[in-house]
C-alpha cells in the first residue's frame, strides 16, 4: 500500500522538481530565469561554479521532511553535510519563503528568482556551499566531516527537536565523521533531542567512487548496525517509487523516534540510507559519455554551456524537463499547489529557532568566582581551583552548560564537577566504573574532532560550553577552528544572525608540564594558529596563577561570538596575586607588577612575561637581580591578554602606543619570557617603537622526557638564562656583573648535574617562591 495518495504524490513531486529547477538555475543562469524566451549564450553566467550532483538528493530529503513537519508539528533542524549543497538549501528556503523573509530584496517572483540565480557563486553574491548567509543553517559546508558531530551537539539539551543530518558518501570517508557515529552512546532519550542521520549514497565523490557505496548492502548494514543504528534503506531511480519509499520510511522512523523519547534503556537509533543517482534528473550524457549517475555530475555537468551550442541546447532541454510553467505562476511565484502543504511560521526549516541560536541564548548563571579565591602566597594547581568553580557553574545551569574533553577532565584536575554531574554515557556500565551517568553533562570521548563538533553544535544552537584539552593535541582540531572562525566572522556581518556564546578552550597539561611525557607532548603552537584568524574573533589569555584563571574564565563564559583560548597549568604553582589584584590585572590585560619591580619609574631593563611558568621564572630572575645587583632598576611586566601587545589598529584589545611605550619604554632592553614560540611575540609587536630592543625567550622545539626545570634550560627559558640576557643587554652592565654571570652559569651546570644524578629538580629551584611571601603550604 502506498503511503502517499495521488494528490500528495503530485504535490511532493512538483515541489521537488521546483527545487531542482532552482538549484540548476543558480549554477547556470544569469538571466531569463523562467525560460520565457529561448535560451541564448548571454543568459549563461561567464563562470559556471557550483555542485549539481548532491542537490537533487538534498532537495528530495527537504521536501519529504516538510511533509513530516507539517503533518506532525515536529520541529526539525536541517544539517547539510554534503559540502557544496548550497544551491539546494537556497532553493528550498526561497520556496518556503524564509529566504525572502531574511533578504526582502530577493522576492518570491520572477525578479527575485533572477536575483537568487545571479548572486550564486557570483562576485558580491553568496558562496556555493551552505554558509552563515543561508537561512536555517548552523553548519559551514566548506569542509567535510563535521556534520554529524554538529548535529549531536545541537540535539544535546534540546528535547523535542529532531536534527536531520544528511551525510554525503564522500564525507562519510573522513575520520571525524567516522568517530562521530559513536555520538549515539552519549544522547539521553527524553532529556535530549534526536538525531536522524541520512547517509546519502549517490555513489561518487569528485572523481572517484565512494567507499560506502561499493562495499555491498550486507557489509554496510553490518557497519551501521555495529555503530548502534537501525538502518532503513531507500533505493531507486524512479521518482514516483522513491517518493513512496521515502515517505513510508520517514513515517516509520519518526514513529520510532517518538517512542524512543519514552524508553529508559539505550535505544538502537534509526537512520536512513538513501541510494539515488548522482545528479539525478540532470543530463544523462555529454559528448557521448555518461553524466547522470557518475562522477561527471558532481559539479557542473555542462561546463561549456555558454560557448558550446550543443551543451547550451542540452541545458535548455534539461531545464525545460522540469516544466517550469507548472511550477511557477505568471509572476514567477511558486504555485499554491507547491506551497499549500508546507510548514508555516517558525516550523519552516529556514527559520527554526535553533538555527539562529543567538536568539535562544540565555545568560549563564555564573556564581561569583571570587568565592573561590586563593590566598596570595599559596601553592595550588590552578585548574584544580577552576574545577571547583566550574562545578558550581554546572550546578547553576543544568540545561545550558556542558564541559567537553577527550578523556581528560580528571587528568586536567577539573574533576570537582563530578560532585554535581557525571560523564554522559549510554553504553554498558561495570562495577569498577566511576562517574558514568546517562544524564551526565561532562562529555568525554577520545576524539578531539567529536568534542569540538559537539561544542560547536551546542553553542551555535544557543548554549554554552568549555573544551578542556592537552595543549599539544588540540592541534587535531586546527582545521575545525578555521571553519568556526570563518563562520563567526561572516555571521557578524549578517544582521539577522544573533551573537552566539563563544567557543572556549582551556589548554592545560601544557608544554612546560609535559616533562614526564616527553617531546611528543610538547607543543604550544595552537596559539600561533589561532592568532592567524581575524582579530575581532580571537582572544588569547595566559593567566599566571589560579586567581587570574578564575577571573579570565568568568569573562570568557560571558562573552559572545569569540574564540577564547585560555592556557593554564594544572601542576601546583604559586599564587602571585590576591583576588582583588587578580581581577584588576585581568581587566587591564597587562600591567607592571610594582611589588616585584625596583625601577622607581625609570627602569634599566624590563622583564616581561606571559604564561604561568614563564612568570615564575621571570620573578625568580628578578629576585636574583635584586639580591645580586640591588642598584639595577628592574621593571616586571606581566601579560594576561596576549592581544594587548598588538597596536589598537590591529586588534580591538590592542594597547595604544602611548600606553605601550610608557610600560615597556622605547629605549630600554626588554627581556620577554613567553609560554610559546618566540616569533609570535615579535610578530605581535613589530610595529611598536621599541621593537628593536625586544629579546624573546620561549619554546624552541627542544624537548625530551626529563624534569620541568631541565626542559626550561633546554629551551633557554630558565631564570639563569634570563639573568644572563639582562647582563648582556643592559649597556655597561657586563663589566660590573661578572660575578652574577658566573653564578648563573655555575647554577645552571649544578642544576643539570643534580637532575642527571637524582632524576628530579634541585629543591631550591623546585620549592622557590617570592621571598616577600611566607613559605606556602603546598596542595595539589
Amino acid at each position: 500500500m502506498n503511503t502517499l495518495n495521488p494528490k500528495e504524490l503530485r504535490a511532493l513531486d512538483r515541489y521537488w522538481r521546483a527545487a531542482n529547477y532552482l538549484s540548476a538555475g543558480q549554477i547556470f543562469l544569469l538571466d531569463n530565469p523562467l525560460l520565457r524566451e529561448p535560451l541564448r549564450p548571454e543568459h549563461i553566467k561567464p563562470r559556471l561554479l557550483g555542485h549539481w550532483g548532491t542537490s537533487p538528493g538534498l532537495n528530495l530529503v527537504y521536501a519529504h521532511l516538510n511533509r513530516i513537519i507539517a503533518g506532525r508539528d515536529q520541529p526539525v533542524l536541517f544539517v547539510t553535510g554534503p559540502g557544496h549543497g548550497g544551491p539546494a538549501l537556497l532553493a528550498n528556503t526561497w520556496l518556503e519563503g524564509t529566504y525572502t523573509d531574511r533578504y526582502p530584496e530577493v522576492t518570491r517572483d520572477a525578479a527575485g528568482m533572477a536575483k537568487l540565480f545571479r548572486q550564486f557563486s557570483f562576485p558580491g553574491g553568496v558562496p556555493s556551499h551552505v554558509a552563515p548567509e543561508t537561512p536555517g543553517s548552523i553548519h559551514e559546508g566548506g569542509e567535510l566531516g563535521y556534520s554529524l558531530a554538529h548535529a549531536f551537539g545541537a540535539a544535546f539539551d534540546n528535547p523535542g527537536l529532531v536534527v536531520a543530518c544528511v551525510i554525503g558518501d564522500g564525507e562519510a570517508e573522513t575520520g571525524p565523521l567516522a568517530a562521530a557515529w559513536h555520538s549515539n552512546k552519549f544522547l539521553t532519550p527524553g532529556r535530549d533531542g534526536a538525531v536522524l542521520p541520512i547517509l546519502h549514497l549517490n555513489g561518487y565523490k569528485i572523481a572517484n567512487p565512494s567507499v560506502l557505496a561499493r562495499i555491498g548492502a550486507d557489509e554496510l548494514t553490518a557497519l551501521l548496525t555495529g555503530y548502534g543504528y537501525e538502518p532503513h534503506f531507500v533505493t531507486g531511480d524512479d521518482p514516483a517509487e522513491v517518493h513512496q519509499q521515502l515517505a513510508a520510511t520517514l513515517d516509520l522512523v519518526f514513529d520510532r523516534l517518538t517512542a524512543i523519547s519514552y524508553e529508559p534503556a539505550r535505544p538502537r537509533w534509526p537512520m536512513i540510507v538513501l541510494r539515488t543517482p548522482k545528479g539525478w534528473t540532470g543530463p544523462r550524457e555529454r559528448d557521448g559519455l555518461p553524466v547522470e549517475g557518475t562522477w561527471r555530475a558532481h559539479q557542473v555537468p555542462l561546463p561549456a554551456a555558454k560557448s558550446d551550442p550543443g551543451q547550451l541546447a542540452a541545458l535548455e532541454t534539461w531545464l525545460r524537463s522540469y516544466r517550469p510553467d507548472e511550477l511557477f505562476d505568471l509572476s514567477g511565484a511558486p504555485r499554491r499547489e507547491l506551497t499549500d502543504g508546507l510548514p508555516g511560521g517558525r516550523r519552516r526549516m529556514g527559520v527554526v529557532p535553533q538555527s539562529n541560536g543567538g536568539s535562544l541564548t540565555r545568560e549563564l548563571v555564573l556564581p561569583d568566582f571570587r568565592d573561590h579565591a586563593v590566598k596570595a602566597g599559596a601553592t595550588v594547581g590552578a585548574t584544580r581551583v577552576l574545577g571547583g568553580w566550574l562545578r558550581d557553574v554546572m550546578a547553576a545551569n543544568p540545561r545550558t552548560f556542558r564541559l567537553f574533553g577527550p578523556d581528560e577532565t580528571a587528568s586536567n584536575r577539573l574533576d570537582a564537577v563530578y560532585e554535581v554531574t557525571g560523564k554522559a554515557w549510554q553504553a554498558e556500565v561495570l562495577p569498577t566504573d566511576e562517574h558514568l551517568d546517562p544524564d551526565g553533562r561532562v562529555m568525554e570521548i577520545l576524539s578531539e574532532h567529536t568534542c569540538q563538533g559537539w561544542l560547536e553544535g551546542y553553542t551555535l544552537t544557543g548554549r554554552h560550553g568549555l573544551f578542556s584539552c592537552y595543549e599539544a593535541f588540540v592541534h587535531v582540531v586546527d582545521s575545525m577552528v578555521n571553519q568556526h572562525a570563518k563562520w563567526l566572522k561572516v555571521s557578524r556581518t549578517i544582521p539577522w544572525r544573533r551573537p552566539v556564546p563563544s567557543l572556549n578552550y582551556l589548554l592545560t597539561s601544557h608544554v612546560w608540564e609535559q616533562d614526564h611525557n616527553g617531546f611528543s607532548h610538547q607543543d604550544p603552537g595552537f596559539i600561533d594558529h589561532v592568532v592567524n584568524k581575524k582579530a575581532e574573533i580571537i582572544r588569547v589569555y595566559l593567566p599566571p596563577d589560579a586567581n587570574t584563571l578564575l577571573s579570565v574564565t568568568d569573562h570568557c563564559l560571558r562573552s559572545r561570538d569569540y574564540i577564547n583560548v585560555i592556557v593554564a597549568g594544572k601542576a601546583p604553582a604559586p599564587v602571585w596575586l590576591d583576588m582583588a589584584d587578580a581581577a584588576a590585572h585581568c581587566a587591564r590585560g597587562l600591567g607592571v607588577w610594582d611589588w616585584a619591580s625596583t625601577d622607581d619609574g625609570d627602569p634599566d631593563v624590563v622583564l616581561a612575561c606571559a604564561g604561568d611558568v614563564p612568570s615564575r621564572e621571570t620573578l625568580a630572575a628578578a629576585d636574583l637581580l635584586r639580591r645580586h645587583l640591588p642598584d639595577l632598576r628592574v621593571r616586571v611586566v606581566n601579560v594576561v591578554d596576549l592581544m594587548r601587545l598588538q597596536p589598537e589598529s590591529e586588534h580591538p584589545h590592542g594597547l595604544p602606543d602611548s600606553e605601550f611605550d610608557a610600560i615597556f619604554t622605547t629605549d630600554k632592553p626588554v627581556i620577554f619570557a613567553y609560554h610559546g614560540y618566540p616569533t609570535l611575540i615579535h610578530r605581535l609587536t613589530y610595529r611598536r617603537a621599541g621593537h628593536g630592543n625586544l629579546h624573546v625567550r620561549g619554546y624552541k622545539e627542544e624537548g625530551t622526557t626529563t624534569t620541568p626545570f631541565d626542559l626550561l634550560m633546554m629551551n633557554d627559558l630558565d631564570r639563569y638564562r634570563l639573568v644572563t640576557d639582562v647582563i648582556d643587554r643592559v649597556p655597561g652592565l657586563a663589566r660590573r656583573a661578572t660575578d652574577l654571570r658566573q653564578h648563573a652559569v655555575d647554577a645552571r651546570a649544578a642544576a643539570r648535574a643534580h637532575i642527571l644524578a637524582h632524576g628530579e629538580d634541585p629543591a631550591e629551584i623546585r620549592d622557590w617562591t617570592w621571598p616577600d611571601n611566607p613559605r606556602p603550604q603546598e596542595s595539589s
